[in-house]
């Protein structure tokens, strides 16, 4: 779940009143949200970097609330705060208006065919009169980072670039070039670079170096200019210095490419519908025109709204609650989607604001309906059916290893399910082609790539770091692993499914020869290629 972090006293000013941290708590609980830490930017940098590092860093409180990975209107003060004063039922939800302005007068971007071998999509829009304070802007670009991190992919589905539009002429261009044929100054640098400099320049950042990735290896790099040749932009990487913002910005030009247009949408839509509130006419965002290859033009944002209709007894059912239609429709609206109640009372007709893309089917509002209701509201009751629970014989039999093996003087180890290829391949002297190994798609970490496919790797590990502790080292792992099963298929997926085993067979017996074991109960000797030959063994089953 992503976190938030908000100071304590802004967060407080906004709502219009103080809480105590107990209340605030309830507070978040109650709207579904849970107030993970109580902590300041010292206290922070000491947990991470030492005492030392903490030096001259803020005591100011901090909130860090856990919110819902789909729920992108909660990753800033603004739409946090929103929220909550709609849920206590202070304020009413605004409505979001998007002004297009007279033929010829509006801003207008224009896409290029060369766009479809890198970034095919881009959407824009602008927040005129738009006024900014440290407070707002630090949270302006901490939206950003957000999304960046979360429905963006880590820029790999969307970039996000808003820049000073007083500072550049429409109509922009976004194309894509050859990299030698890019050249700007990037954001806070002091000279201009090439797009290969620029990409050698971060090699090193600790930041930016995670996106290089998305388009170092393509042959064009996409870029956005105005109408004089400015760079805006050189997505997903850094934008230009020429257009930042900052806080004497009055207009901003705000941008989304990307692969994913759906998800470019709703990026720019939470965008302009958080910050669109300090705009001198509040909650309006001006309209771009977009110019597709093909000569089509479409118009952004779209801030759409669109309505659903739900059945009261459905909700009831759901839920295990027995509320009338009129109840159910003021719970949702204090969530955020207004509704009311229509014909003889058969129906609910919600409408779903541009800010709640996570709202995509009926469950969505039943747990929405849930959260206002209040889960500790929802009474107990006992299961009309009648089911007998059994262990499975698997965990039974682990259950009694795990018993015998701690009688024996063993102490149980429980390491990562994931490791790093080198761990199940090269460093158990076999390549990672023969390992049947499931991996993952977007590591986060070299020491997260793939599922284990034995337990070896890690109980090495555990040894290797307890390597001052006086000997035996007896240790044991019952767990589970992973390997690709190619004749098995999951119906909900398009690929093959991945089969689980608890592991009760070689690996775990030749842990017990390794740590000293007496192989009493080992009759049949096998190999491996990270065992010494004739040391290892199987048990017998049966």
């Amino acid at each position: 779940m992503p976190t938030v972090s908000v100071r304590r006293e802004l967060l407080f000013q906004a709502l219009g009143r103080s809480y105590t941290d107990e209340e605030f708590d309830e507070l978040c609980f109650e709207f579904g949200l849970e107030l993970d830490d109580v902590t300041s930017e010292k206290d922070i940098i000491s947990k991470e970097k030492g005492e030392g590092k903490a030096e001259g860093a803020s005591d100011t409180v901090l909130y860090k609330i856990d919110v819902p990975a789909n729920r992108y209107d909660l990753l800033c003060l603004e739409g946090l705060v929103r929220g909550l004063q709609v849920f206590k039922e202070r304020i009413n939800l605004p409505r979001y208006e998007k002004i297009i302005p007279a033929k010829g007068e509006g801003q207008k971007l224009i896409i290029t065919e060369e766009t479809a071998k890198v970034r095919p999509h881009a959407v824009a829009a602008v927040l005129r009169n738009i006024t900014f304070t440290k407070e707002r802007y630090d949270s302006f670009i901490d939206l950003q980072e957000k999304l960046h991190q979360n429905i963006c992919r880590r820029r790999a589905l969307v970039a996000i670039g808003t820049h000073d539009l007083d500072t550049i002429a429409g109509p922009f261009t976004f194309t894509a070039k050859a990299p030698s044929e890019i050249k700007f100054k990037p954001l806070n640098q002091s000279q201009e670079y090439t797009a290969p400099q620029i990409m050698d320049l971060y090699r090193t950042d600790s930041h930016l170096r995670h996106y290089l990735h998305l388009i170092e290896n393509k042959p064009l790099y996409p870029v956005i200019y105005d109408s004089n040749g400015v760079v805006l932009s050189m997505p997903p990487i850094i934008n230009g210095d020429h257009s930042k913002i900052n806080l004497n910005t009055r207009n901003v030009f705000v941008e989304c490419t990307g692969t994913d247009m759906t998800k470019a949408k709703i990026v720019l839509d939470t965008i302009v519908t958080m910050f669109s509130e300090y705009c001198e006419k509040p909650f309006t965002v001006e309209a771009v025109e977009v110019v597709l290859p093909n000569g089509k033009t479409h118009i952004y944002p779209e801030l759409a709204y669109r309505k659903e209709k739900v059945k009261p007894e459905h909700i009831n059912k759901k839920l295990g609650i027995s509320e009338t239609p009129s109840s159910l429709a003021k719970l949702l609206t204090r969530m955020c989607l207004k509704s009311h109640v229509t014909g003889n009372g058969n129906n609910i007709e919600i409408e779903i604001p541009p800010t709640r893309a996570d709202i995509i089917h009926a469950c969505d509002i039943v747990e929405d309906a849930a959260i206002a209701y209040g889960y500790n509201n929802i009474q107990m009751t006992i299961p009309k059916t009648y089911t007998i629970a059994n262990q499975l014989p698997l965990n039974k039999l682990t259950e009694l290893l795990r018993l015998d093996l701690a009688a024996a003087g063993f102490t149980e180890a429980l390491t990562f399910a994931l490791c790093s290829q080198e761990d199940i391949a090269d460093k158990l002297g076999t390549d990672i082609s023969t390992t049947k190994a499931v991996h993952i798609a977007n590591p986060k970490t070299a020491e997260f790539q793939v599922a284990r496919t034995t337990l070896l790797p890690g109980l090495l590990k555990t040894i290797a770091a307890n390597r001052k502790m006086p000997l035996p080292l007896k240790l044991f792992e019952i767990s589970d692993i992973v390997v690709k099963d190619p004749s098995k298929a999951l119906e909900s997926f398009p690929s093959r499914g991945w089969l689980l085993h608890n592991v009760v067979r070689s690996d775990f017996v030749a842990y017990f020869i390794l740590m000293g074991i007496t192989a009493t109960d080992v009759r049949n000797t096998s190999e491996a290629a990270a065992l010494y030959p004739g040391l290892s063994g199987s048990p017998l089953t049966g």
